[in-house]
C-alpha cells in the first residue's frame, strides 16, 4: 500500500470511530489563508497534492479531491486516480458533490476552524435535502492519524517601521476605531494574517514566502487593541512597538476572549473569519456585524511611500531576472541545465542584491510540457532538462522589505516554432491590451478580463486562470480584494472596482498540455489619468524585464502594439541598462532593440 493510500485509510478509521461517514479536507489554516504553515498542510499530507488551492472529501468508498482549471494537469501528476476521483470547480461544487454522493443519513464531519459560516450553511443545507447531516468536529481528525505533524512556527514576529509603510500602527488602529464608531460597533475581529501585520506594521515568518506571523485581533472602538500571539513571539522590540495601547495575549486564548464580549456589537469578516469565530461570538451573548474586514481595502491601495517602495524593488528584482535570463540562454543551448537548476541560480542572482527577504512563492520553472501546467513545482522527481525545441518558462517573485515582486517570463530553448511564435504573440498582444486600458472610475477586473482573451479567442483559444491578482506590499503575493477576473475563471469572484494604488498583475497565457506554456506576466498599478472628457483610471507598468524578442512575430502585431514594445524596451533599457556592466549591457541592447517589422 501506498504512503497516501495508507493515510486515507488511517482517516477513515479515524472517522468510523468517531461515528462519521465522511470528512472534508480544505486547504487552508484557521486564518483562511492561500499560503499556510506546514502544520496546516493537511490536504497535501493526505493526498500528495502540492497545489495553492484544493479541497478534498472523503467518504467510507469513495474519496474526491476538488481542485480547479489551474491545476488540472497537476493534480493527475501528484494524486492516485486508484484511490481519488477528479472534480473540476467552479462546475461542481462540494456542497453538490455532497449531495449527489453522501449516504443518505450519514453524519459528514468538518472542522469549524478551517470553513467560513457561508461554507458550512450551503453545505449543510445539501446534506440536509438528502437526510445527511453536517457535524462539526472538535479536534481535526487528520491531526489525529499526522504521526508526525510539524508544530505552528515558533518563529518571533518583527516590527515593520513607519518609514518602509508610510504610515504609523497607532495611526491605522485610529482609523479602525473611526470605522466602529461609524457603525456604533465595540470591537473589530481581525483574522486575515496580512491584515493583521499591516494593521499592527508587524512582520513574521510562520508562513513560507509570506512575512506573517500566526496572530489574532481585537481592535476596540476606543482605539486600544487585543492581540493574540504565541508568548515566544513578542520579543522586548516587538513590546516597545506596539506601546502600552495594545494588550497582549496568549494565541490560545483567543476562543475564550470572544465569550467575554457579552451584550458588544462585534464586527466580522464573514468570507475570513471562520464558523469557529461566529460560534463562539454567538454563544458569548456579542451581537455580530457581517462586515468586510476594513484593512482589506485599505491595504489594497498602496500609499506613496508603499508605491515608491515597490518601484525600488522591482527595480531590482527586474535586474536579477534579467540577468537570469541571459544567463539561461548562454547555458541552455549545451544540453545540461535542469529545471532545478534554473530555480537555484535566478535565487543567487536575486540574493546577490543584497536585499532578498524570501522568494514571493515557490518559484515555477518549467521547460517544455511542464510549462503546461501553471502552477508547475519542480521537485527531485519531476526535475526535467532544458531540450533543444522547448519553451522554458519561469515565474517567480522576490520578498523585499520595500516591495513584493511576480514576473513570469518565457524564452525559447533554440529556434521557436512558428507555433509558439504565434501564441506567444497572441498572448502579449492581449498583455499589451491590457496594460493599456483606460477606464472609467467604478470599472472592476471582471469587465478588463476579456481584454486580454479578445486574440486568443479570435482563434478559438484561451486560458483557464484568471489574468491578474493584487500583490502586497511586503506581503502576500496574492492580495484582495482586487483581480481580474471574471466568476468563470479562477481567482473570480465578487466585482470590486480598480481603485488608484491598487497594484494587480497582468498575466495572459496559453498552454497547450504535452507540449508547452506561455504567460507573460509583469505587474500594473492603477492610477489616475486626465482625459479630455474627464478624469478616467489607467495602469503604469511596474515590471522592467526584456520581453523575448525571438518569440515575437511583428507582422501580428498592430502599428500601436509594436511601438508598445519598443516603448517599454526602451524604459526597461533605460531603467536596467545603469546597473549591468559593459557585457551585460550589450545583451540588454539586443534584447531591448526596436522589432524589425521586414
Amino acid at each position: 500500500m501506498s504512503t497516501h493510500a495508507a493515510r486515507l485509510a488511517a482517516l477513515r478509521a479515524e472517522l468510523a470511530q468517531r461515528a462519521l461517514a465522511g470528512f472534508v479536507v480544505p486547504l487552508t489554516d484557521e486564518h483562511m489563508s492561500e499560503y499556510v504553515g506546514g502544520y496546516a498542510q493537511r490536504l497535501a499530507w493526505l493526498t500528495g497534492f502540492e497545489g495553492s488551492a484544493g479541497t478534498a472529501v472523503v467518504l467510507p468508498v469513495e474519496a474526491a479531491i476538488f481542485v480547479d482549471g489551474r491545476y488540472t494537469l497537476q493534480v493527475r501528476e501528484q494524486v492516485d486516480a486508484e484511490h481519488w476521483a477528479y472534480v473540476g470547480v467552479p462546475q461542481t461544487s462540494i456542497a453538490e458533490w455532497l449531495r449527489a454522493h453522501a449516504p443518505a443519513g450519514a453524519r459528514i464531519g468538518y472542522d469549524p476552524w478551517l470553513h467560513t459560516p457561508g461554507w458550512v450553511r450551503d453545505a449543510g443545507a445539501a446534506l440536509a435535502a438528502k437526510g445527511a447531516e453536517l457535524v462539526p468536529v472538535a479536534g481535526n481528525p487528520v491531526d489525529a492519524v499526522w504521526a508526525d505533524q510539524p508544530a505552528p512556527s515558533p518563529a518571533p514576529l518583527a516590527p515593520y517601521s513607519a518609514e518602509r509603510a508610510g504610515r504609523g500602527a497607532a495611526e491605522k488602529r485610529a482609523k479602525l476605531a473611526e470605522w466602529l464608531v461609524a457603525r456604533q460597533a465595540d470591537a473589530l475581529v481581525l483574522t486575515a494574517l496580512d491584515s493583521i501585520a499591516w494593521a499592527f506594521n508587524l512582520r513574521g515568518a510562520d508562513v513560507a514566502h509570506t512575512p506573517v506571523g500566526l496572530a489574532y485581533a481585537l481592535v476596540r472602538a476606543d482605539g486600544t487593541a487585543d492581540l493574540f500571539a504565541a508568548p515566544e513571539k513578542i520579543t522586548d522590540a516587538v513590546r516597545a512597538h506596539l506601546g502600552n495601547a495594545v494588550r497582549l495575549h496568549p494565541r490560545a486564548d483567543f476562543a475564550t476572549a470572544l465569550g467575554t464580549l457579552k451584550g458588544q456589537r462585534v464586527a466580522v469578516d464573514p468570507e475570513r473569519a471562520v464558523a469557529a469565530i461566529f460560534d463562539a461570538l454567538e454563544a458569548g451573548g456579542a451581537t455580530i456585524l457581517a462586515e468586510r474586514d476594513p484593512v482589506v481595502l485599505t491595504k489594497a491601495c498602496k500609499n506613496p511611500v508603499e508605491i515608491a517602495g515597490h518601484r525600488a524593488a522591482s527595480v531590482r528584482d527586474g535586474a536579477a531576472v534579467a540577468r537570469f535570463l541571459r544567463w539561461v540562454e548562454a547555458t541552455a543551448p549545451q544540453g545540461s541545465l535542469t529545471e532545478l537548476d534554473c530555480a537555484a541560480k535566478l535565487l543567487e542572482f536575486r540574493q546577490a542584491g543584497g536585499a532578498l527577504r524570501d522568494t514571493s512563492f515557490d518559484t515555477i520553472s518549467a521547460t517544455g510540457a511542464h510549462g503546461a501546467i501553471p502552477h508547475y513545482r519542480v521537485d527531485a522527481v519531476s526535475n526535467a532538462r532544458l531540450e533543444p525545441g522547448q519553451l522554458y518558462l519561469v515565474d517567480s517573485g522576490g520578498q523585499y522589505e520595500d516591495g513584493t515582486t511576480d514576473i513570469t517570463r518565457v524564452i525559447p530553448v533554440t529556434e521557436p516554432t512558428p507555433e509558439q511564435r504565434d501564441r506567444f504573440t497572441r498572448v502579449l498582444k492581449g498583455h499589451i491590451a491590457l496594460a493599456t486600458a483606460v477606464f472609467p472610475p467604478g470599472t472592476n477586473g471582471g469587465q478588463l478580463d476579456a481584454f486580454a482573451r479578445r486574440p486568443l479567442w479570435e482563434v478559438g483559444l484561451d486560458y483557464a486562470h484568471g489574468t491578474g491578482h493584487g500583490v502586497g506590499a511586503y506581503l502576500s503575493v496574492h492580495e484582495g480584494p482586487q483581480r481580474i477576473a471574471t466568476p468563470n475563471y479562477p481567482g473570480g469572484g465578487p466585482a470590486e472596482p480598480l481603485r488608484p494604488g491598487m497594484i494587480v498583475s497582468n498575466e495572459p497565457g496559453y498552454y497547450q498540455a504535452g507540449d508547452f506554456g506561455i504567460r507573460i506576466e509583469n505587474l500594473i498599478l492603477v492610477e489616475e489619468r486626465a482625459t479630455e472628457g474627464g478624469t478616467m483610471l489607467g495602469f503604469e507598468t511596474l515590471t522592467f524585464c526584456p520581453i523575448e524578442r525571438r518569440l515575437i512575430e511583428p507582422a501580428l502585431l498592430t502599428p500601436a502594439e509594436r511601438a508598445w514594445v519598443d516603448a517599454y524596451h526602451a524604459r526597461v533599457l533605460a531603467v536596467l541598462g545603469p546597473l549591468f556592466d559593459a557585457d551585460e549591457l550589450a545583451w540588454l541592447n539586443s534584447k531591448c532593440a526596436p522589432l524589425d517589422v521586414g
